[in-house]
């Protein structure tokens, strides 16, 4: 399959400052790619190199294999849906749609039917003659969005669009832009910091974090095999247990938690006795009361608060010994719909479902 949109080594400064740092990525035809990382990580600043707002100090941008150097945004065959959406409230939902056809000269009836038919692919058909302020924020979104794609952009960029809305309609449009982009088959890059937007929607997501990508892959990728301590904890939930590492026999790692606890790796790990590392384990993969498995490491621990939330209710446990506080996800069977605050248990996971990652000194969250 061809690629839409290719990026070579694509960097842009501010002064002394490295905003995006030799970034390279491929996105194919009909593809949902996402960039997601915290704010000032410089996804947005990527976007606009994309879109032809910032020229590069370095790099290489391609749609559909020819080259943009020197194009002008106008000229790019690229539309960009921004946060605010920047519909036009004197004109009716018709009128919004048509707008860059007619900046481009088009007329008469073929413009109509071009507009009929959008309204027909995102869902509204019959909604041509609604003002702007009888929209909800889920038509208008998708106003926004028929809006660009009416120009046949080869790429729609969309910078996170949907950060404006209340939490339940973002979960619902989640799915909607997922739906459309299927239908309508048309590539989108999405820019957002949340992950849950990112992994539900996308085909591929790249990670990224101070200028650069940490990795790129798909969701479920990301999620059971991420490729460093950041995308360990950007991409889902994580426990995040400080270790050190020691050799055990037969050429094993062994992980020594809280000075009392060895919990062998799955996997050898090429480093010097002592050495800081943290060691992660998704909450899903905790085991209440596991017994005595072989395979599994199991903490004994004191159950601090029980948050219940429906099918996602957790656990919050300490394990002994400790400060830390560990996220255990309560299964819906209701077998541990007994255990209260301040109760004893054991908590346990198979080694094979740990990772570890040297000990890195940084924010997960960074200011603007």
């Amino acid at each position: 399959m061809k690629n839409a949109l290719s990026v070579f080594d694509l960097t842009k400064r501010f002064g002394d400052f490295t905003a995006v740092d030799k970034v390279s990525f491929e996105v194919e035809d009909g593809k949902f790619f996402s960039i997601l990382g915290p704010s000032g990580c410089g996804k947005t600043t990527l976007l606009r190199m994309i879109a032809g707002f910032y020229k590069p100090d370095g790099g290489t941008i391609l749609f559909a294999g020819k080259n943009m150097d020197g194009v002008a945004p106008n000229k790019r065959p690229v539309n960009l849906v921004f946060q605010n959406l920047a519909l036009f409230p004197m004109m009716n939902v018709h009128e919004n749609i048509a707008f860059g056809l007619r900046r481009r000269g088009e007329k008469g009836p073929s413009v109509d039917k071009k507009v009929l038919e959008l309204l027909e692919r995102v869902g509204l058909p019959g909604s041509g003659k609604k003002q702007i302020d009888q929209l909800s924020g889920g038509q208008k979104q998708r106003i926004a969005i028929a809006r660009a794609l009416i120009m046949e952009p080869t790429v729609l960029l969309l910078d996170e669009p949907l950060g404006a809305l209340d939490a339940k309609l973002r979960e619902h449009m989640k799915v909607e832009l997922k739906t459309l982009q299927a239908q309508v088959g048309t590539t989108f890059v999405y820019i957002t910091h949340d992950q849950s937007e990112a992994m539900v929607m996308s085909d591929t997501v790249a990670v990224m974090n101070n200028g650069r990508f940490e990795q790129i892959g798909s969701p479920q990728e990301l999620y059971h095999n991420p490729a460093s301590s950041f995308v360990a904890q950007f991409v889902g939930n994580n426990n995040k247990l400080n270790v050190t590492l020691h050799n055990g026999t037969e050429s094993q790692t062994i992980a020594r938690y809280a000075d009392q606890y060895n919990l062998p790796l799955a996997n050898a790990i090429d480093a010097a006795t002592g050495a800081e590392y943290d060691l992660f384990i998704r909450p899903e993969a905790v085991i209440i009361n596991p017994g005595d498995r072989p395979d599994f490491h199991t903490l004994q621990a004191d159950v601090t608060s029980i948050l219940f939330d429906g099918g996602n209710s957790r656990l919050l446990v300490r394990p002994r010994g400790t400060e830390d506080e560990l996220v255990v996800a309560l299964p819906q069977t209701r077998e541990f719909d007994y255990i209260k605050a301040g109760d004893q248990i054991q908590v346990g996971w198979d080694k094979n479902k740990a990772i570890c990652f040297g000990r890195e000194d940084w924010k997960l969250y960074d200011e603007e």
